[in-house]
């Protein structure tokens, strides 16, 4: 599957710039787009998601991008193997994969390969919904706290996907996650250039998040997930539903709270996404950064010159 052509990673946190950096790429490069964003694979999720305009998309196709109905599930398992197999079907076109996204798991995923973790089970998920629903997701936190207590430190009391998904892997294999997550898969096998772009300023990003979650409610933001949530299969915890952005406009949706509140924990929830990217980036190895205020010209020379 190795190639001599190189393939390249554009990272970073949201509303840093990095789709409108790979559309000047793929306009220079002979390339193809490959979405690495665990929301865009939705069909019917384009405002709150900031996915490209159909405009964009007509300069630049994505591969990956509205591949799901929202009630579907995808994993980082999922996304590398079709990652893997656009790589290399992108390289045998002879041309250069760009992936681009912020989903920092999807990224480790595809460089390190993937732990053997069993698949799901729905009777051990039913069961531990049951338990949970007699006494509390944060008593399941204790019970992972017991039994892995490095997975319960990373895992916040308040996701009970995730402490779902902890349990149900020592349930069914009697080992922890942490223990099994110590082995990994086949390795990337392609020729990388990473880069991962932000503003050299904090609050400058905020300002961006802040400025982009307003045009997206001017956009008909609200209206995007009213009709999502017309839909009688979907419910608020979907995967898809818990998005950034689409929590906060279906819990206003639901009367939770008012609109300016829906607001502000619209724009604090996607800064603490922001924050958690960034927190991935800082410890990746092999990245060049390049700067959201830059002059596109410069990220876009930064880029070429590495292939060369």
């Amino acid at each position: 599957m190795t190639s001599a052509l190189p393939v390249i990673f554009i990272m970073g946190p949201t509303a840093s710039g990095k789709t409108a950096l790979a559309i000047e790429l793929f306009k220079r490069l002979f390339a193809e787009i490959i979405s690495v964003d665990s929301a865009l694979i939705y069909r019917g999720m384009d405002i709150g998601t900031a996915k490209p305009t159909a405009e964009e998309l007509l300069q630049a196709p994505h591969h990956l991008l509205n591949i799901l109905d929202p009630v579907q599930s995808y994993s980082a398992a999922d996304f590398r193997d079709d990652a893997l197999r656009l790589i290399n079907d992108i390289q045998q076109r002879g041309k250069i994969p760009i992936l681009v996204g912020g989903t920092m798991l999807y990224f480790k995923a595809l460089l390190e390969g993937i732990s053997p973790l069993p698949a799901a089970d729905s009777n051990v998920r039913a069961a531990l919904e049951a338990e949970a629903a007699s006494f509390g997701w944060p008593a399941m936190h204790q019970q992972l706290q017991d039994i892995d207590p490095v997975a319960a430190a990373r895992i916040h009391p308040n996701d009970p996907q995730r402490i779902n998904r902890a349990l149900e892997v020592y349930r069914l294999t009697g080992n922890t996650m942490t223990e099994l997550t110590v082995q990994k898969g086949e390795p990337f096998p392609f020729k990388v250039h990473q880069f991962a772009i932000a503003p050299t300023d904090r609050a400058m990003l905020h300002q961006r998040i802040a400025d982009r979650f307003q045009q997206m409610l001017a956009n008909g933001f609200e209206q995007e997930v009213a009709a999502l949530k017309s839909q009688p299969q979907l419910h608020a915890d979907l995967p898809s539903m818990r998005c950034v952005g689409y929590r906060q406009v279906w819990q206003y949706l639901d009367g939770e709270f008012g609109y300016d509140e829906m607001k502000a924990k619209g724009i604090a929830a996607t800064r603490q996404l922001a924050k958690r990217q960034l927190t991935w980036l800082r410890g990746w190895p092999e990245v060049t950064w390049l700067k959201s205020e830059a002059e596109p010209v410069e990220n876009l020379q930064a880029v070429l010159s590495s292939l060369s």
